[in-house]
């Protein structure tokens, strides 16, 4: 009996599989690699390499591994270059979602966990996010997540199924030194590489209404959004009830610069970011309530924003070693 984890070979799925691990439950992962590192897969959890596109593959992982349930990480998550790549975002997020689905309900598999995105909110029209904020996203990225959700309600409706999904906010840090983020789009390696590169890094915009003038966003850290994954698949194990989604947020954020001035004091690198204009659509502020998650999932923000950085700067600087051993 395990869960499958799809993209359990990236950034996110890799923290899930290590909560999944320490917790006693049992996993398989299927990546096709895409963005994910064969390195992060720890040694003796199975891994499968190939696309959720191929049914066949599926059939074959959960028959073989015996899964149970599945934690639905997968998918394109660029949602500025989604804009550019629509056909491609859908087929990834959304035709990947129903095969995912297909296969579960040819296995016999009735539990999912669903890797949402805040990106299905768009611009809020308040400052503070629950779940009942209004839906309006505004790329193809957050169309297909809210979609995947609607995929996971009809399908529940049609079959039974029971599942949940997590809406992230802004995911960061590093819960083992061996697992950074390596996307190219995310402000804390945007930050990263340019101090290393020796550039200055840049805020858009520092004039909005807010304390020091910079966007204010959710933060939350990687290892205690993992965590709320596992008490969710528990959950489901168990068949206790579970809301439809959960937003994963502070209640409260952090700013850009704040996160800058942070990254200037870990690093011991002393920089002043260049200011560029706005970028159009940027709100001054997102911040998600975590209410529902506390209830149900032991969310908690259980890091601090200098243990956010400190770790993220720490697995950041071991992936260089370990390129240069």
């Amino acid at each position: 009996m395990s869960w499958l984890v799809t993209g359990g070979a990236g950034y996110i799925g890799a923290h899930v599989v290590r909560a999944l691990g320490g917790a006693g439950i049992p996993t398989v992962i299927v990546d096709d690699l895409s963005s994910g590192h064969r390195s992060f897969v720890p040694e003796g959890v199975p891994f499968v390499e190939g696309t959720i596109l191929d049914k066949a593959l599926l059939l074959k992982t959960m028959a073989e591994h015996k899964v149970t349930g599945v934690i639905h990480v997968a998918g394109y998550k660029y949602a500025g270059v989604s804009v550019q790549r629509p056909l491609h975002t859908y087929e990834q997020n959304v035709t990947a979602t129903a095969v995912l689905l297909e296969a579960m309900q040819e296995s016999g598999i009735d539990r999912i966990v669903f890797s949402s995105s805040a990106a299905v909110y768009g611009t809020p029209p308040g400052e503070i996010v629950t779940e009942d904020t209004p839906k309006n996203p505004q790329s193809p990225y957050g169309e297909t997540k809210l979609i995947g959700e609607w995929l996971l309600r009809d399908q529940a409706i049609a079959t039974g199924l029971r599942h949940t999904s997590l809406r992230y906010f802004n995911v960061v840090g590093s819960g083992d030194a061996s697992l950074y983020d390596t996307s190219p789009h995310n402000l804390f390696p945007l930050v990263f590489e340019a101090l290393v590169d020796g550039r200055v890094p840049r805020i858009n915009g520092d004039d909005y209404p807010t304390p020091d003038g910079t966007n204010v966003r959710d933060y939350i850290h990687v290892a205690d959004l993992a965590w709320s994954h596992v008490v969710a698949a528990q959950r489901l194990d168990a068949g206790e009830s579970v809301e439809p989604a959960y937003n994963l947020g502070s209640g409260d954020g952090l700013s850009v610069k704040q996160i800058m001035t942070a990254i200037a004091e870990v690093t011991g690198i002393a920089f002043q970011p260049t200011i560029a204009p706005r970028r159009d659509g940027d709100p001054a502020r997102i911040v998600a309530e975590g209410d529902l998650a506390a209830r149900d999932l032991d969310w908690e923000m259980r890091h601090t924003l200098n243990d956010m950085v400190q770790s993220a700067w720490t697995a950041r600087r071991e992936a260089v070693l370990d390129a240069q051993s």
